[in-house]
């Protein structure tokens, strides 16, 4: 069936476009989904238990943005500026799925890819029947809409979870991410906190061990080699996700800000937001349209998306899903 998914829609801030002579970079993240009346069921327990290792990030000031002028001017990664924050707990890794299936299992919910009834998924990971799969997304022919693609099926109905415990859980919208926090007493991270803690004390390095990107001929994160989007040559050892302690942690002790999956923050995104943004606990714009997301995922390569750094920032509507993003949480 090629039914063509509906194209991308921009639904960003409305700030306004300071960049807008500049050609557009290609989405790392999914098309935004055209939301319709559907939404994602309501938690029906609260109090859950969130079992996932924390790591405490001391209060202190960093430079946050992108010092080495490797970033796409529309995303906003500049002008580089100094913030406080206070002190917080933050997962030592992303949610996994078996994080999530605990909480699921214990409040019923459907997520938002549930009850829309598709989600998008990578061309190469596709597990679905023919007539599930719907038409390449315009500006984006990597990515298909594929019915019954779903947390617990990446990559379509004929794919599940069994044997990917420990792998950070995808298709999951903001919406979710922010049902799951409110079943474990939990929030998303700003963006502010998500970056401090990705850089592991390092200042102003493009990745949270340094500025190298090998150990080496060893790879240190989960992303694209080879060709995108025709040949993945795995040599990290993974076409898709990654366990969540795959590699190594970072300073810190945190596992995979970059690479593996996006990672959903609670801010707003407006790329012009870094030029006003206060120095003591950011929190973001106090509107828009669409969500910041962190740190890339298995499909980032530096021929089209070099957003697998620290400072690096992508957005998609609240309600969009897909398969190569995720969240980890902080403590409230």
């Amino acid at each position: 069936m090629d039914e063509p998914l509906e194209p991308p829609v921009d639904r960003r801030s409305n700030a306004p476009d300071n960049h807008a002579e500049e050609a557009p970079v290609a989405s790392c993240c999914a098309p935004s989904r055209n939301a319709g009346t559907a939404r994602a069921m309501a938690p029906s327990v609260s109090g859950g238990t969130h079992r996932i290792e924390q790591v405490h990030v001391p209060a202190g000031s960093f430079r946050m943005g992108d010092s080495s002028g490797d970033g796409n001017r529309p995303d906003g990664e500049t002008p580089v500026h100094d913030v406080e924050l206070d002190a917080f707990e933050i997962d030592a890794t992303s949610v996994t799925n078996a994080d999530f299936a605990a909480f699921a299992d214990a409040t019923g919910y459907r997520t938002e890819a549930e009850t829309f009834g598709y989600s998008a998924v990578f061309h190469l990971a596709l597990a679905a029947e023919p007539d599930e799969i719907m038409g390449p997304a315009a500006g984006a022919p990597w990515w298909r809409g594929v019915r019954g693609a779903d947390w617990r099926h990446p990559g379509g109905s004929r794919s599940s979870v069994e044997g990917l415990e420990d792998h950070p859980v995808v298709h999951v919208s903001w919406n979710d991410a922010q049902a799951y926090c409110a079943w474990a007493g939990r929030r998303l991270p700003t963006e502010a906190e998500w970056e401090r803690a990705s850089r592991g004390g390092l200042d102003g390095a493009r990745f949270p061990w340094g500025d190298e990107l090998m150990d080496g001929d060893s790879w240190r994160v989960n992303i694209w080699q080879g060709t995108f989007p025709g040949t993945n040559t795995t040599e990290d050892g993974w076409l898709t996700t990654a366990p969540v302690r795959s590699f190594r942690p970072n300073a810190y002790g945190l596992w995979q800000t970059v690479g593996n999956v996006w990672e959903w923050c609670s801010d707003w995104f407006d790329p012009s937001y870094y030029g006003r943004s206060p120095s003591s606990n950011p929190r973001g714009p106090g509107l828009g349209m669409a969500r910041v997301l962190r740190g890339g995922s298995y499909l980032c390569h530096i021929s089209y998306c070099y957003r697998y750094r620290n400072s690096a920032r992508s957005s998609n509507t609240p309600d969009s899903s897909m398969g190569n993003a995720g969240f980890r949480t902080v403590a409230i």
